[in-house]
């Protein structure tokens, strides 16, 4: 592990939802995901970048992501799951220095 610690990320999804809802999940992570490729030698920015993504519900993966050299500076993503009881989310994104960051949340079913 190297370097400064992964931000926080920030996750919006609701606190709530009846059995059944599709609910939206909104992540977001700060982080430059700089490809390594920009500037000269021996002056190049050094690579910088998110491996990858998953989200959890109840221990199981409900979404994961493999990013690369197209994934944006902070990551933004958007994704609906259907849920059937009350749930709790997990949250990890791990970068390419050895580097995590975790979020959790939780959605009551009513």
């Amino acid at each position: 592990m190297s370097g400064t610690p992964l931000a926080q990320p920030r996750i919006r999804i609701p606190r709530q939802a009846r059995a059944g809802e599709v609910i939206e999940i909104r992540t977001l992570i700060e982080h430059p995901m700089e490809s390594g490729i920009r500037g000269r030698v021996p002056d190049a920015v050094p690579r910088d970048m998110l491996a990858w993504m998953t989200v959890r519900m109840n221990g199981g993966t409900v979404f994961a992501a493999d990013l690369g050299n197209g994934t944006a500076a902070n990551p933004y993503h958007v994704l609906f799951v259907r849920i059937e009881r009350t749930s709790e989310f997990e949250f990890t994104w791990f970068d390419e220095r050895g580097r995590t960051a975790r979020a959790t949340a939780r959605v009551t079913v009513t």
